[in-house]
């Protein structure tokens, strides 16, 4: 018996687009990217005919379902639960057993601008400067004199869906001995984080501001960054730069996770998170979308937004990234480089066992998995049903077909 399973929610990022994407392309067009304007068409198209469709054939019942196919699109707020199943199998087997740490780097707004406008480069620069600071200040001997692992995820949004680049790091409570350059000892030993603390985060705040900063000098200094026009001269850049120095920027250390099922628990949410998730969509009414928000500066309390769509579409695209970067990204003992050797050395330190992928599971919904509505089973077999249609405009995208429950993110 075949089987088509409607679990939309009544309001999507599609739906915005569909209706008004057209008008959007017609106002601000001219300043999108091409890989922008590809992820506004491939989420109109996701899950409707424009993909074509398939049967999904349980494996083990013969229950059948038909689907229109999904687009696939890292932005794209119903196509990230596959994938980040199948990433957080794979990082389970590099979690270790001690307790570990969540640190946030957040870039000034006063910096907003130029990230805007140079996305690669200063996007690169936040985690790589993130990153430096995190493994200089651990490496040394006064504070901890070892060698971490961490695990940075970039963000770029704030609840409202303003530009807000921060990243944020997951970190290994303790390290390989090492020199103050960060290389490990010839004979290591495992040294530890004292209980509930990691490391100052004033001195992380303080070494970050100079990194970064240096990072930018050099970045101008060599032509590599686009700058307004007022931003020309050396000395306006000098002087823009200065006042940036005095400024405090905000590292903020989380309290510790538990273990590892905690920090697979925040992966979870974390990694393959996009701009705004369906769930946040409220109302979409003569040209206006409302969605809800935590104020964050107001105890956190759920608010309610109104913007045109137009408005909302131009928030939501600023946070697609440039094609090919890579927004999640491993340092120190993660490093691809000599990663399983660095793991084993500390486990047996550690005289702890390995974490076996399996623990995965208890921090992926049971929804985020495609199961057989009939029996749950995992085993699925896709047979490829309908051709995907020749590409169509936003409002000819159609609306989407029923298909299998899929997991929205949780931003």
């Amino acid at each position: 018996m075949r089987e088509a399973v409607a679990a939309r929610p009544p309001l999507e990022v599609a739906d915005v687009i569909r209706s008004h994407g057209t008008a959007f392309l017609q106002k601000y067009g001219s300043h999108l990217t091409a890989t922008q304007k590809k992820a506004l068409r491939e989420l109109a198209s996701c899950r409707t005919a424009a993909l074509g469709g398939h049967v999904e054939r349980c494996l083990d019942c013969g229950h059948e379902r038909v689907a229109y196919n999904s687009c696939r699109n890292r932005h794209c707020p119903k196509c990230q639960a596959l994938s980040r199943a199948r990433w957080l199998e794979r990082e389970a087997s590099y979690l270790l057993p001690v307790a570990y740490h969540h640190v946030v780097f957040t870039l000034p707004a006063e910096v907003a601008e130029l990230v805007s406008a140079n996305p690669v480069q200063l996007y690169n620069l936040l985690m790589q400067s993130a990153a430096q600071t995190l493994r200089g200040v651990a490496a040394n001997p006064k504070r901890l004199g070892a060698q971490v692992g961490v695990l940075m995820v970039l963000h770029t949004w704030g609840q409202n869906l303003h530009h807000h680049p921060h990243a944020h790091c997951v970190v290994t409570g303790g390290g390989l001995s090492c020199n103050e350059r960060g290389q490990v000892q010839a004979a290591p030993r495992w040294l530890s984080c004292r209980p509930g603390f990691f490391l100052p985060v004033r001195v992380l705040s303080r070494v970050f501001r100079g990194t970064f900063l240096a990072g930018l000098r050099g970045l101008q200094a060599q032509g590599k960054l686009k700058l307004p026009s007022r931003l020309h001269e050396a000395t306006a850049f000098t002087a823009w730069l200065s006042p940036l120095y005095a400024k405090d920027w905000v590292v903020y250390a989380k309290p510790p996770f538990g273990g590892p099922e905690q920090v697979l628990q925040y992966l979870a949410r974390y990694t393959h998170r996009v701009a705004i998730s369906n769930r946040r969509l409220v109302k979409l009414q003569d040209g206006k979308l409302t969605f809800r928000y935590r104020d964050y500066a107001d105890s956190r309390k759920e608010k309610f937004l109104t913007l045109s769509a137009e408005e909302f579409l131009r928030r939501f695209v600023r946070h697609v990234l440039p094609k090919g970067f890579m927004k999640i990204r491993h340092y120190g003992l993660l490093a691809s480089r000599q990663r399983e050797a660095r793991l084993r050395l500390a486990r047996r330190l550690l005289l702890g066992i390995t974490v076996l992928p399996r623990a995965a599971s208890a921090a992926i919904e049971p929804a985020e998995l495609p199961r057989c509505p009939q029996c749950g089973s995992v085993r699925q077999l896709r047979v490829e049903l309908l051709p995907p249609l020749a590409s169509s405009p936003f409002a000819a995208a159609g609306p989407e077909a029923p298909g299998p429950p899929s997991a929205d993110d949780t931003s």
